[in-house]
């Protein structure tokens, strides 16, 4: 996996790979159009950040590189890349119970708070990629 050279773009399976954790300075694309909705993405080292319709998607501190991300009426899946380990923070279903799975381990039950925010911790540090998937 690499980085996303253009910071956000639509893959042939119909999800959407952004985020540069290699870049120094920031960057940003805004009203990037796939599926009917429109994303803004920020990224650079410290911090890769996703919108989808002025919404809140995805947050990482420091940046990542994120491939194939996917939302479904259960959830989310990605592939997250980064140099560093990273606190990852998505957006999903307010006041819900997620199962939380990092490269098919189970990581246990968590539950979203009223805004419908979910944080994680992912060991990236000479990792490479790592495959998480949020499901209800």
């Amino acid at each position: 996996m690499a980085v996303v050279e253009e910071l956000l773009r639509a893959e042939s399976d119909k999800t959407i790979s952004f985020g540069n954790h290699s870049l120094a300075a920031k960057a940003k694309l805004e009203d990037y159009e796939h599926g009917g909705n429109l994303y803004k993405v920020k990224t650079f080292k410290e911090l890769t950040k996703l919108e989808k319709n002025g919404m809140f998607a995805y947050e990482s501190e420091p940046g990542t590189s994120v491939n194939h991300f996917e939302e479904t009426e259960n959830g989310l899946t990605f592939k997250v890349e980064g140099d560093e380990d990273a606190q990852i923070t998505v957006g999903l279903e307010e006041d819900t119970a997620y199962t939380v799975y990092v490269n098919g381990a189970n990581v246990g039950e968590m539950k979203t708070n009223l805004s419908g925010k979910l944080s994680i911790s992912v060991e990236l540090a000479n990792v490479g990629e790592v495959e998480v998937k949020i499901v209800k």
